[in-house]
């Protein structure tokens, strides 16, 4: 193994989507996570985030933690990836808790690991924008031991449902200090901090798993304590049971407020240029992309892991569904 450890991609797939719901559910009744749809016909947005980790470092260091519930949808679109690569949670025990799990996976495998962190959920118009603040940001780590990197993506328009990253001055070191953050603010406060400078929080990080997990000890000590236990005893048991009946007695731990407020020195934060960047979180910032994201030609998108549904489609269903509704 490298000095420096391998990079290693974890993709954070086992969310349920909840806002989203009402875009996501299926004329059958179904919720689908919306990791599972597209915006248009074509792969899902997990399987873009895939793509996104390709750019980044090969299937063999490429992580998804997912839920067991969800098995039917993510079953198929994981097989390209090495089974002990797909860590389940047994159920949704917050954030925090589903980057926990599978860091300390990764750890047990490669001590000196360099994670990048990239949510399933998000949409990007323009990757190789995003693939270059990546590959900057990596490159980073040689020189920054405990420090965390935060991306931040200018923002192209004021949205009070995103997280904001307030920067400081810059660091000499190719990065910005972490002022504060700032969880949905007001519509007058979000085009304020869009006036002095904030970043949109994609919560996309690039550290070395050993810093990242140092963060954890700093907040949750007892509980990584417990786990980094559970999944040492795992490797011995054919099934992860010891995890299993840990999360029975898991607190929901919440990776935004529990683990990175609070403490900003230990992150910098990397401004990315505009890329047409959303996270699709409520049905209307799906309405908004779809006005200004141009709809692809027939077949020009990959077929390899076609969504379960359509989020242009669900959009066109709903809104003539309530145009019926109001004749």
């Amino acid at each position: 193994m490298a000095a420096e450890g391998n990079v290693w991609a974890l993709v954070l797939a086992a969310g349920e989507g909840s806002r989203l719901r009402s875009l996501t559910t299926a004329p059958s009744g179904t919720a689908v996570p919306k990791q599972f749809c597209s915006l248009f016909d074509g792969p899902t947005l997990l399987h873009e985030a895939l793509r996104r980790a390709q750019s980044l470092t090969d299937e063999a260091f490429t992580c998804a933690v997912v839920a067991a519930h969800h098995r039917r949808w993510w079953q198929d679109a994981l097989e390209p990836l090495p089974p002990r690569n797909i860590i389940v949670q047994p159920r949704n025990c917050g954030t925090a808790v589903g980057i926990l799990l599978p860091l300390l996976h990764i750890l047990r495998r490669d001590p000196q690991a360099r994670v990048v962190l990239l949510p399933s959920d998000h949409l990007v118009q323009h990757e190789s924008v995003l693939a270059e603040s990546l590959v900057a940001a990596l490159a980073q780590l040689r020189w920054r031991r405990q420090q965390a990197l935060l991306l931040g993506i200018e923002p192209e328009e004021v949205d009070p449902e995103l997280g904001y990253i307030v920067p400081g001055g810059p660091d000499g070191r190719g990065a910005m200090r972490v002022q504060r953050f700032v969880e949905k603010p007001s519509l007058s406060e979000a085009r304020g901090l869009i006036g002095d400078g904030a970043l949109w929080n994609a919560f996309i990080v690039v550290a070395r798993a050993q810093a990242l997990l140092e963060l954890f000890r700093n907040r949750i000590g007892s509980v990584v304590t417990a786990m980094e236990a559970a999944v040492t005893a795992d490797r011995e048991l054919p099934q992860a049971r010891t995890v299993a009946a840990m999360y029975e007695q898991l607190p929901t731990v919440d990776f935004s407020r529990d683990i990175v407020a609070g403490q900003e020195e230990a992150f910098r934060v990397v401004a990315v240029p505009k890329c047409g960047w959303s996270d699709l979180g409520t049905p209307q910032r799906v309405a908004d992309v779809l006005r200004r994201v141009p709809q692809p030609q027939s077949g020009a998108r990959l077929r390899p892991g076609v969504a379960f549904l359509s989020l242009a489609a669900q959009h066109q269903r709903l809104h003539m569904l309530r145009g019926a509704a109001g004749a």
